[in-house]
């Protein structure tokens, strides 16, 4: 991917503009024009869905290194998600036009853009898979163990409000409550504000 991150960074050589965001600040909303490729060079941003009720369900959280709006560039005219920055962000924005003429005149971009389209392709399928076919329960212990490095106790400091963490659990924060307290009753974990003791690792991993 170096010869994509590149040419995004070079200024001079019809590269990306840069933009910056304030945590909470809002990069493109669902509807706007899908007009270009976006790279998180440092922050976070998180991208997200809203029902006619308001109720969000966040599709991917991006961090320093990610690409987003790619796929987008050649199916859509306008971005069907919300994008916003958790954190202060940084991200450089290049233009579809200046995308399509890197890609014909850069040599080796074409390569790495193809290898982003297919990560992207496999990411959203352990996405699909992840909502689709595990339960929140299961979703929440995957997200636990991917933290959490030791065999037997470790602890999980959250960095986000557990509402966060339901959204991109793909649920809501009272399910999420009921399930962390159920684990809890089941002597797997204790809860103490955002910080998740896991007091049986291997006897959670085998709860996947």
């Amino acid at each position: 991917m170096n010869t994509l991150i590149e040419h995004i960074l070079d200024p001079e050589g019809g590269g990306g503009q840069r933009r910056v965001f304030p945590a909470g600040g809002v990069l493109f909303n669902a509807g706007d024009p899908a007009d270009g490729l976006y790279y998180v060079k440092s922050g976070e941003v998180r991208i997200y869905k809203m029902d006619s009720q308001g109720r969000e369900v966040e599709v991917v959280r991006l961090e320093p290194g990610d690409f987003f709006g790619d796929a987008v560039l050649f199916v859509h005219r306008e971005f069907p998600a919300f994008a916003e920055a958790v954190q202060d962000s940084e991200v450089f924005f290049l233009e579809k036009g200046q995308l399509l003429r890197g890609l014909e005149e850069v040599p080796g971009l074409a390569h790495d853009f193809i290898t982003l389209l297919a990560r992207k392709c496999v990411t959203l399928n352990q996405r699909i898979e992840a909502l689709g076919l595990q339960t929140v329960r299961q979703r929440l212990i995957q997200f636990l163990l991917t933290r959490c490095q030791g065999r037997g106790v470790c602890t999980v400091e959250l960095d986000m409000k557990k509402a966060e963490l339901a959204r991109i659990l793909g649920t809501i924060s009272e399910t999420l409550s009921r399930n962390l307290k159920q684990l809890q009753e089941e002597g797997m974990i204790l809860v103490t504000g955002r910080s998740i003791r896991i007091t049986d690792c291997s006897r959670l991993r085998n709860e996947q």
